[in-house]
C-alpha cells in the first residue's frame, strides 16, 4: 500500500518545502512532519467532486469525496454533504480500499425494524438533519485503518422549479480542509436552447473566482467549471485553512420563443408551460395579519417593514384590505377599497400604526377577509376579470375562538368553496406548521416559514413578489382523449409570471406519430388556449443528440414529479384514500430508488470487525423544528437534566448544597419570571455530603409582570395574585386560570403551569412512606415548553433555554465497567464526563422513565456559567 502512494508524497512535499523557502534537499530527511499539505488529524481529502447534469429541468447530482489515512492508528472520517430539501437522495456507496458498501433503498418500516436492532446494540446513527432554510445534511463517518483509503459517494436528484424567471441550483460548499483536487462540475443540456446562465459564490470575491470558474452556453447546452488551485482555496496567502464555505448558486433560463415546450422519450413525455408577453390579471388581496403579543418587538417590525414595501408594488388596478386578529378581530376597512394613490397612503398610515395585542384568533381572522372577497365578487364591486388571494401571516396557534385545527379548516374549506387560492406564512418555529401547509393546500396555495431573522422582512416581501403577477387564471391542460395515462396534475388556479407550469405523463400509444398539448386559461383581456403540436419523427431526431443526457431522464422526472403530488395530496387524505396514496408514492420510491419520507435508505458499514447499520431518512418542512420540544428538569437527589435535541442525548449533573440553600433555576428579565428552589435534606439531618440525600422541597414561581407569586411543599400550593391569597391542597383536582396563566392540579399526582402560549412547567410530587426513618416528601420540577422565554434567560436550568451543542470523542471504561468515561467539548471546556442514566418522573412519579445522559462531575462545572455557587439566592421570592 504504501510505494503505491510513497513517490505522489514526497513529490507533494518537495514542493510545499521549496514553496515554504527551504532549500530542495533530497538529502533532507523525512521526519514526521513530512506529510502532504492539507492533512488535517491524520486525514487527507485529496479530492472532491460535484457533478451536476440538468437535462430539462431535471438534476442528477453526484458529490464523490476521497480521502486517505496518512496517520499510523485508525481514524474517523466524516462525510457531510447538505442537499435541498425538495431533492431525493437516490443512492450512496461507501468504498473502503476497494470494497464497496451500498445503500439500499427500502420502505420506512422495514428499515426501523432493522434500525431499531441496531440501536438496541448501541451502534448507529440517523444519517440525514433537516439544516437551516433550504437545505437537508447528509452525514456518515467511518473508522478507516492507518494507510487505507476510502471513498464516498452520495446522488440525489430534483426537477428545478422556475423562480422569479430563472431555475436555481443551489450547491453548498464545505470543505472544512484545503483539498488538492476540488471540482464543481455543471452540465446543461435544454432542448428548448439556454437563454442565460450564471454562477456565483458566496464565499470569494469575483476577482479571485475569475480563474477558479469557467461558464459558457451555446444552443443547447451550457457549461459551469469551479476548479480553484490548494492556494486559491486558502483563506489567506500563509493560511491553512480554507475560505471555501457557503453558497455555490448555478442560475439559467431557457428560450421562450413559443410559450409551451413537449418533450418525449421512451413512452414518456414532459410538457414545460410559461408563456410571455401578457398582460397582468387584477386581483383582489386580503392581508390576514397576526397581532397577538407574540408578535411583540422585532417580529411585529418587520412584518410592518414588509407591508410597507408591497403597498409601493401594488398596482393601481388591485384591491386590497388588511384583516388584523388577536383576541378579536379588527379591519382596516369595511369592504376591499381600490389601491389609488389616495387608498395607498392611508394604507400606509394604518399598517404604522398597528399594534400587537392579546390571543390568537385565526379562525375569525381568515373567515372575515374570506368573506369580504366572497361578497365583493357577488356585489361585482371588483373587476369582472380580477382574482382573489388570502395571504395569512401569523407566527402562534390558535388559542382562542374555534382553536381546533380540524374545525378551522372545515370552515375555511366551506368558506372559500375552491374559488380562490389561501396562502398561509408562519413566521418563525413555534407554531404547527403540519396545519397551517394542509390547510393552505387543500385551498390550492401553499404554506410556507418565514425564518426568524434579520431579513424576515425580505422574505415576506419575497413570498409577495412571486404571487404579484397572475397572467392566466383557471389554467387546464388538455391531451388527446385516449393516448395518455398516468397524468400529474394538470389544473392550476393561477399561472404567476416568471413561473412555470410542468406537467408530464405516459404515452398508451408509443408509436403515434404527432401528438397535440392545449393549454387554456383566463387573461385580462380574454381567454386564451395555446396550442403545441409536436412531430414525433422530428422530435426523436433532435433527442439523438443526448450525449449527455441520463438515459430515461423524463421517466425520473415524471416518478419524480409523480411522487411529489402523491405525498402533497396525502397530507389532507383520511382513511383509504390516504392509504391509496401512500401505497402509490411508496411503490414509486421503491421502484425509482428515491428516499421519500415513505422511504429509507439503510447504510451498512464496517465498524470494529462488524457492520454498524445507519439509516438516512427525509426529513419534512415541519421537522425544521427540533426533532423533539427540548426538556429540562431537575428531580430526585438534585439530578439536573438537559435534553438536547440536535444530539438526541441528555447531559446531567448533581447539585450538592446543604438543606435549606435555595437555589435560582430561571430567572428572565425579559419576561419577569423567576422559578427559586429551596432545598430538603433527611429526616435526622445526616452532614455526612458523601452519603447524605438533597432533594427540593419547596419552589417558588413568580411573575413580575402579573405581580403572581406561587410557593409549592409536598403539602399545599399557595397562590398569590397581588396581595390576595388562595391555597390548595394536594387532595384537590382544580384549575385556576387569569390573564395568560392557568395552573392546574391533579390530585397527588402532579401539578401544570402555563404562563400564556410557550411557557409550561410542570411540578411532581413524590410522596414516599409517611413512618419512613429517613426519607420525606419532596418535588420535581420541568421545563416542558421555553420557546416564549427571552434570550437573556439564566439560571441553572435557564442557561439552557438557548441552543448549545456538545461533543463527545474517546469513550473508554470508567471506574465503573457497566458506565464508560468520554471526553466531552461544551461552552469551551473539555470535560471528563460519565454515561448514566436518570428518571423522567413525568409519566409516572412512582417508576419513572430511563433517560441516558452523559455525567458533569463536580456540580456541573464547566458546563454550566460560573460555578453552582453563583446560583445561590437569599429566599424563595
Amino acid at each position: 500500500m504504501a510505494s503505491a502512494w510513497w513517490p505522489c508524497l514526497i513529490l507533494a512535499l518537495l514542493s510545499g518545502l521549496a514553496a515554504s523557502g527551504f532549500p530542495r534537499s533530497p538529502s533532507r530527511p523525512l521526519g514526521k512532519r513530512s506529510l502532504p499539505e492539507g492533512v488535517v488529524n491524520g486525514i487527507e481529502v485529496y479530492s472532491t467532486k460535484i457533478s451536476c447534469k440538468v437535462t430539462s429541468r431535471f438534476a442528477h447530482n453526484v458529490v464523490t469525496t476521497r480521502a486517505v489515512n496518512r496517520a499510523d492508528t485508525a481514524k474517523e472520517v466524516s462525510f457531510d454533504v447538505e442537499l435541498p430539501k425538495t431533492a431525493f437522495i437516490t443512492n450512496f456507496t461507501l468504498t473502503i480500499d476497494g470494497v464497496t458498501y451500498p445503500g439500499n433503498v427500502k420502505e420506512k418500516e422495514v428499515a426501523k425494524k432493522q434500525y431499531e436492532k441496531a440501536v438496541s446494540q448501541g451502534k448507529t446513527a440517523g444519517l440525514v438533519k433537516a439544516s437551516g432554510r433550504k437545505l437537508e445534511k447528509f452525514t456518515v463517518s467511518v473508522n478507516v485503518a492507518a494507510g487505507s483509503k476510502v471513498t464516498f459517494e452520495l446522488t440525489y436528484e430534483e426537477l428545478l422549479k422556475r423562480h422569479k424567471g430563472k431555475y436555481e441550483m443551489y450547491l453548498k460548499v464545505q470543505p472544512k480542509q484545503l483539498v488538492k483536487h476540488f471540482e464543481i462540475e455543471a452540465d446543461i443540456f435544454e432542448p428548448q436552447g439556454i437563454s442565460t446562465l450564471d454562477a456565483e459564490a458566496s464565499f470569494i470575491t469575483n476577482d479571485l473566482l475569475g480563474s477558479a470558474l469557467t461558464k459558457s452556453f451555446s444552443g443547447r447546452k451550457g457549461r459551469v467549471s469551479f476548479k480553484p488551485s490548494m492556494d486559491q482555496q486558502r483563506s489567506c496567502p500563509t493560511c491553512t485553512d480554507s475560505l471555501l464555505n457557503g453558497d455555490f448558486i448555478i442560475t439559467y433560463d431557457v428560450n421562450r420563443e413559443s410559450p409551451a415546450n413537449v418533450q418525449i422519450v421512451n413512452g414518456y413525455f414532459v410538457h414545460f408551460f410559461a408563456p410571455q408577453g401578457l398582460p397582468v390579471v387584477p386581483k383582489n388581496v386580503v392581508f390576514v395579519i397576526d397581532v397577538s403579543g407574540s408578535m411583540h418587538g422585532r417580529k411585529m417590525e418587520q412584518t410592518k417593514d414588509a407591508l410597507l414595501k408591497i403597498l409601493e408594488d401594488v398596482k393601481e388596478d388591485d384591491y386590497l384590505n388588511f384583516i388584523l386578529f388577536s383576541g378579536d378581530v379588527t379591519t382596516w376597512k369595511d369592504t376591499l377599497v381600490q389601491a389609488t394613490p389616495e387608498n395607498i397612503e392611508e394604507a400606509r398610515t394604518f399598517v404604522k400604526n398597528i399594534d400587537d395585542q392579546g390571543m390568537t384568533n385565526i379562525n375569525d381572522g381568515l373567515l372575515r377577509g374570506i368573506s369580504m372577497l366572497n361578497k365583493a365578487r357577488e356585489e361585482h364591486s371588483v373587476p369582472e376579470r380580477s382574482t382573489s388571494i388570502v395571504i395569512m401571516l401569523t407566527d402562534g396557534d390558535p388559542n382562542v375562538g374555534e382553536s381546533r385545527p380540524e374545525k378551522i379548516q372545515e370552515n375555511v374549506r366551506n368558506a372559500i368553496g375552491g374559488k380562490f387560492p389561501l396562502y398561509n406564512l408562519g413566521f418563525g418555529n413555534n407554531l404547527n406548521y403540519n396545519f397551517l401547509e394542509s390547510m393552505a393546500l387543500e385551498n390550492h396555495g401553499l404554506a410556507r416559514r418565514i425564518y426568524e431573522d434579520s431579513d424576515a422582512n425580505l422574505q415576506l416581501q419575497g413570498f409577495y413578489e412571486e404571487v404579484a403577477n397572475p397572467l392566466l387564471t383557471g389554467v387546464e391542460v388538455e391531451y388527446p382523449e385516449n393516448a395518455i395515462q398516468d397524468l400529474t396534475q394538470s389544473a392550476y388556479q393561477h399561472f404567476y409570471d416568471g413561473s412555470e407550469i410542468v406537467v408530464a405523463g405516459r404515452l398508451l400509444d408509443e408509436d403515434m406519430n404527432n401528438f397535440k398539448a392545449d393549454v387554456k386559461g383566463h387573461g385580462a383581456i380574454n381567454d386564451l388556449t395555446f396550442t403545441e403540436e409536436v412531430d414525433m419523427k422530428e422530435m426523436e431526431k433532435a433527442l439523438k443528440e443526448q450525449d449527455y443526457i441520463f438515459g430515461n431522464y423524463i421517466e425520473r422526472l415524471w416518478a419524480y414529479l409523480t411522487i411529489e403530488q402523491l405525498l402533497e395530496k396525502r397530507k389532507n387524505a383520511h382513511g383509504e384514500e390516504k392509504e391509496n396514496l401512500t401505497a402509490q408514492a411508496l411503490d414509486l420510491s421503491l421502484k425509482y430508488h428515491f428516499v421519500t419520507p415513505l422511504t429509507s435508505m439503510v447504510v451498512t458499514k464496517p465498524e470494529d470487525n462488524e457492520d454498524q447499520t445507519a439509516i438516512a431518512d427525509k426529513p419534512g418542512e415541519a421537522s425544521y423544528q427540533p426533532p423533539q420540544t427540548p426538556y429540562y428538569y431537575v428531580d430526585g437527589d438534585p439530578h439536573f437534566i438537559i435534553q438536547v435535541p440536535q444530539r438526541d442525548d441528555a447531559i446531567c449533573f448533581n447539585v450538592d448544597e446543604d438543606p435549606g440553600t435555595v437555589l435560582r433555576l430561571i430567572q428572565d428579565p425579559i419576561t419577569g419570571l423567576t422559578v427559586n428552589g429551596q432545598i430538603i435534606g433527611e429526616k435526622g439531618g445526616n452532614s455526612d455530603s458523601k452519603t447524605r440525600k438533597t432533594y427540593f422541597g419547596k419552589l417558588g414561581i413568580a411573575s413580575a409582570h402579573m405581580d403572581f407569586r406561587m410557593e409549592v411543599t409536598p403539602e399545599k400550593i399557595t397562590l398569590w395574585s397581588g396581595a390576595a391569597q388562595s391555597t390548595f391542597s394536594w387532595l384537590d383536582t382544580v384549575t385556576v386560570t387569569q390573564d395568560g396563566l392557568s395552573v392546574t392540579i391533579n390530585r397527588k399526582k402532579n401539578m401544570v403551569v402555563s404562563f400564556g402560549d410557550g411557557v409550561t412547567f410542570v411540578v411532581i410530587l413524590h410522596q414516599v412512606w409517611k413512618k419512613h426513618p429517613v426519607h420525606q416528601d419532596f418535588l420535581g420540577f420541568y421545563v416542558v415548553d421555553s420557546h416564549r422565554m427571552s434570550a437573556q434567560t439564566h439560571g441553572l436550568l435557564g442557561q439552557f433555554f438557548h441552543p448549545f451543542d456538545f461533543k463527545v470523542s474517546d469513550i473508554h471504561p470508567g471506574s465503573d465497567p457497566t458506565k464508560p468515561d468520554a471526553t466531552m467539548v461544551v461552552k469551551n471546556h473539555r470535560l471528563t464526563v460519565t454515561r448514566g442514566s436518570q428518571k423522567d418522573y413525568r409519566k409516572d412519579a412512582s417508576v419513572g422513565t430511563k433517560v441516558a445522559c452523559w455525567f458533569v462531575h463536580n456540580n456541573g462545572q464547566g458546563l454550566i456559567d460560573g460555578v453552582h455557587s453563583d446560583y445561590i439566592v437569599p429566599n424563595l421570592f
